[in-house]
């Protein structure tokens, strides 16, 4: 009832829900969500390994942000993101921005899961914007250098990246192949939400959206739509 109230609310916007599934009626609102057309994540989670794995199992497509918010990779308790590499089905979202994941595990991660990752920005308020107090939902963010945190902790609440920037990271920081790196930011998330217009072509029937960057991979110009604004 909750979720077909949530669905409703939506109006048809509704996409992609993150689900803790060790919480109670987990794997239930798993095939609930998925029975109505929505992707499911699995992320803000304190799954293990079997947890994790039983989830994407069950129709869980997509591992939110890996290695923020659940148990990291560790020798005797993998945790969820093992169980995402596992799963020849899963997307593994991962926040390049050289805070939330060292460029060791990025890169670490494109050779686990080759096809597979998705470069996201967790982006709150404060992306393109300058320091300064911000609001995140209910919570009070302060954001210093770039690093939006709880205010009066060190806790990172989102952040201020942007895509071109996880880009430039993933290949001149994290050394991932730049095909793979811009693969991450086109056709794999675009694959994910069945976005089939936006698999990152230049082709007829496909969106006139490009980016074009220069040899140090920053935006020199950008077209929407087929004219550049």
């Amino acid at each position: 009832a909750d979720i077909d109230a949530l669905v409703a609310a939506a109006d048809g916007t509704l996409v992609q829900v993150t689900v803790a599934p060790e919480r109670a009626g987990g794997r239930e609102a798993i095939a609930a969500l998925r029975a109505r057309g929505i992707v499911v994540a699995i992320g803000h989670t304190a799954a293990d390994l079997d947890h994790a794995a039983e989830a994407f199992r069950a129709g869980a497509t997509v591992l939110t942000h890996a290695f923020n918010g659940m148990p990291g990779l560790h020798h005797r308790a993998p945790g969820p993101v093992l169980a995402a590499v596992h799963s020849p089905d899963c997307t593994l979202e991962v926040i390049s921005d050289g805070v939330h994941v060292h460029p060791d595990m990025v890169n670490l991660l494109f050779r686990l899961a080759p096809g597979r990752v998705a470069l996201v920005t967790d982006a709150m308020a404060a992306a393109g914007a300058s320091d300064g107090n911000y609001r995140l939902g209910d919570l009070n963010v302060t954001v210093h250098d770039g690093l939006a945190v709880l205010s009066g902790t060190d806790t990172i609440a989102g952040s201020t990246l942007t895509q071109d920037v996880a880009l430039r990271n993933a290949v001149t920081r994290a050394g991932v192949d730049p095909v793979d790196a811009v693969t991450a930011l086109t056709r794999t998330p675009a694959r994910v939400l069945g976005e089939t217009h936006r698999l990152g072509r230049l082709h007829t029937g496909y969106v006139a959206d490009a980016v074009l960057l220069d040899h140090d991979w920053r935006v020199e110009t950008v077209v929407s739509d087929g004219a550049d604004p």
